[in-house]
């Protein structure tokens, strides 16, 4: 026997069927099918800006029993809708089956300002200083609504057309009526030094002398309105034209006039030159380097005239000094300048001769060259004596000495000892001083 599962699935089978059939049997139904609801109206506008008093009264057909809603609003029985303010609205109408239809419509509010211009007129005064911020706009307005209010360049509203405080500039004042309708106007302040030229003139008086700052500028200024007040470069403001303790530069005077409109002018202060005309000479000592000693021994000693003592001097553009003579110098070309209390220059060239060899070292030199040099030469410089240099020779004089007179501690040359005559030379230019220009 089946059990309870199988009686509960064949019920639920046969409630499905019956089901089916049912809806088989029953054909659909739109109530609105062929129904068209034609919405029209009428409107009454607000009856100024930002009023809120227009309406909107709409009529109906195409069927009965409507209801009607306001941009997707609650539905309401009665097809006017009020208190409204400007802008577009749609309604919506609904029948006792659901059938709709629609309409739009636009509130305008009136223009006021239509046909309307307002006028801006009036007066200004021009700051009266350079810079200055007095300056000032009266404005008033016709061709509206009274009351009118006035802005600025843009700025908040006020009641009164008049403005202050103003610097030179271009400006435009708004008037605005009681209706909002709005009219403007530009007003130009200038510049009370607009088309005005200073002009500074004035002498001066040089300094006395060079770095002295005893000079002086009296400036004096026209084409403005008295007073006027003078400065020099950037500095202060004063009532008198007058500059002193100036020393040799150049100097810009500024004048400005009671509306404070500037000009400048450039004035140049000169000291005297000291050494205009003035011819320094230079003469110079000269005492010749005697060769192959150290330090060297040439010097120059200089003297000057043509200009103002003290004189100070320099050795090849170097240091000033008080002395006149240089010293220790090498065989040369020099250039000495002078110069005297007023930095007064002179120059002159200077040449430093070597000494001539002194007749004993010659002799001694050519003894040399005759005994000595075969042995003692840069190709075959026996103990590292060279003797060919006129200087080997003087550095070496001991050593000649020791060798070629004394034979200490071998003769020189190794043949035998020179000649006594010869001998006698080295000696005598020993004694001397062993000097190259003994």
């Amino acid at each position: 026997m089946p059990g309870k599962t199988f009686y509960i699935i064949i019920f639920y089978y046969i409630v499905l069927l019956l089901s089916c059939g049912k809806n088989e049997s029953s054909p659909s139904s739109n109530p609105c099918a062929g129904v068209t609801v034609n919405v029209t109206g009428n409107i009454t506008n607000p009856s100024a800006p930002g009023a809120s008093n227009g309406s909107i009264t709409v009529t109906v057909t195409g069927a009965s029993g409507f209801t009607y809603s306001l941009n997707g609003g609650p539905f309401q029985s009665s097809p006017t809708f009020s208190g409204l303010p400007e802008g577009t609205y749609t309604v919506t109408a609904k029948n006792s089956n659901g059938c709709t239809g629609t309409a739009t419509f636009t509130l305008t509010a009136p223009n006021p300002c239509a046909g309307v211009t307002i006028t801006v007129s009036g007066s200004s005064n021009n700051p009266t200083t350079s810079g200055g911020n007095n300056g000032s706009i009266n404005a008033t307005a016709s061709g509206g609504t009274p009351p009118y209010t006035f802005s600025l360049n843009g700025g908040a509203f006020q009641a009164s057309g008049n403005f202050t405080n103003l610097t030179a500039g271009v400006y435009t004042v708004t008037a605005r009526d009681a209706n909002n309708c709005t009219g403007s106007a530009n007003f130009t302040l200038s510049d009370p030094c607009t088309g005005v030229t200073i002009t500074v003139s004035g002498t001066v008086t040089n300094p006395s002398a060079p770095g002295a700052t005893n000079g002086s500028i009296t400036a004096s200024a026209s084409g403005g309105i008295a007073p006027y007040e003078y400065r020099i470069g950037s500095g202060a403001y004063q009532s008198f034209g007058t500059f002193t303790g100036l020393g040799a530069g150049t100097y810009t005077i500024t004048a400005r006039d009671s509306r404070l409109c500037t000009g400048s002018a450039t004035f140049t202060l000169t000291a005297p030159n000291p050494c205009a005309g003035v011819t320094i000479n230079v003469s110079t000592t000269i005492t010749g380097n005697t060769p192959c000693t150290s330090p060297p021994t040439g010097s120059i000693t200089a003297s000057a005239t043509g200009g103002t003592a003290p004189y100070t001097f320099s050795l090849n553009g170097g240091a000033f000094q008080s002395s006149p003579t240089f010293s220790n110098l090498n065989a040369g070309n020099y250039t000495i300048a002078a110069r005297d209390a007023n930095g007064c220059t002179g120059s002159a060239p200077a040449t430093v001769p070597n000494l001539p060899a002194g007749p004993l070292f010659t002799q001694v030199r050519t003894l040399i060259q005759n005994h000595c040099v075969s042995c003692h030469n840069a190709g075959a410089a026996n103990g590292g004596v060279n003797l060919q240099p006129d200087c080997n020779i003087v550095n070496f004089r001991q050593r000649i000495l020791e060798r070629a007179v004394n034979g200490n501690p071998s003769p020189m040359p190794p043949s035998g000892l020179l000649p006594a005559s010869e001998r006698q030379k080295i000696t005598d230019w020993i004694n001397a001083g062993g000097r190259y220009t003994d």
